[in-house]
């Protein structure tokens, strides 16, 4: 009988249905690439080969586990919105989380591995290629708050992570996180690195700058600092207006609170990934055919 994978990797190769794989590897020996000519001269294969195609749509979604207090964020992606909004590919997120909780999954291989089956049964019964592209696991000590916000159904995951319990602040430092994008919590995670870079870029601005020109040196190099705590402050959390209260910081907000961010994860599905661009006319031409 033909194994799974070998089943799941042809059908990835060739378009080709279940059965016919199975058959095309019953018949071949399990050599997959014996049977992907083998589905070819039958006229079995598709061209479109699932494993050439791109998968940058799909989901984001957080889940947590009552009884060890875990919160796990996840990614897979999928080819189509239409199918990232399926019932059956968002319950296939939901398991694989679940998955990931039960089995405590330290990376993507260790996922790939108790979730096969998972992904084999959705392949077939969504017709995409579906990946599994990352996940982060949360496990909050006693006395820290969680807070975690999906935006859009799972376009935009995040989870924020407080010293001390206070449910609606990390709520909204959630969601300001979604809608704001920072890159850091302070400035103080930014490496000594990055600021001389910047600082260099300032430098030669304030230097082309014919409105500093005669300015103290002394002067100059506070102007600097000053460009540069701008420029990170842009993408630095506790110095960004507060999305929930503008007229502060997130750091005022927290200050006010007596609290403080330890952790924050914020996944956008598809971030960094080619997305496929279709062009209609093209399609129904091939369609035609």
């Amino acid at each position: 009988m033909a194994n799974i994978e070998l089943i799941k990797i042809l059908r990835e190769r060739t378009g080709a249905g279940m059965m016919d794989c199975k058959n095309a590897l019953v018949a071949c020996n399990d050599d997959v690439d014996k049977a992907c000519d083998w589905l070819r001269e039958k006229g079995i294969a598709k061209q479109a080969k699932k494993a050439d195609r791109i998968a940058a749509e799909g989901l984001a979604l957080i889940s947590k586990c009552d009884k060890c207090g875990k919160v796990v964020v996840s990614e897979i992606n999928c080819e189509t919105d239409f199918v990232a909004k399926s019932d059956a590919f968002h319950d296939l997120v939901l398991q694989v989380n679940e998955e990931i909780l039960h089995n405590d999954c330290k990376s993507v291989d260790d996922v790939n591995a108790v979730t096969a089956t998972l992904f084999t049964d959705a392949t077939v019964k969504i017709g995409e290629k579906l990946t599994f592209r990352r996940f982060e696991v949360v496990n909050p000590s006693e006395g820290q708050g969680v807070g975690t916000y999906i935006h859009m159904g799972g376009k935009i995951a995040v989870i924020v992570v407080l010293d001390k319990e206070d449910e609606e602040l990390a709520k909204g430092v959630a969601i300001h996180v979604c809608a704001n994008n920072p890159k850091y919590i302070s400035e103080d995670e930014i490496d000594a690195e990055a600021k001389a870079k910047e600082t260099e870029i300032q430098l030669e601005a304030v230097k082309n700058d014919p409105k500093l020109a005669g300015k103290p040196e002394a002067a100059l190099k506070n102007i600097i600092a000053g460009k540069v705590h701008k420029v990170f402050a842009e993408v630095t959390l506790e110095d960004q207006e507060y999305m929930m209260d503008p007229s502060k910081t997130v750091g005022q907000a927290l200050k006010e609170k007596n609290a403080k961010v330890l952790k924050f994860i914020r996944f956008q599905v598809g971030e960094g990934l080619e997305k496929r661009v279709d062009n209609f006319a093209d399609e129904v031409m091939a369609q035609a055919k």
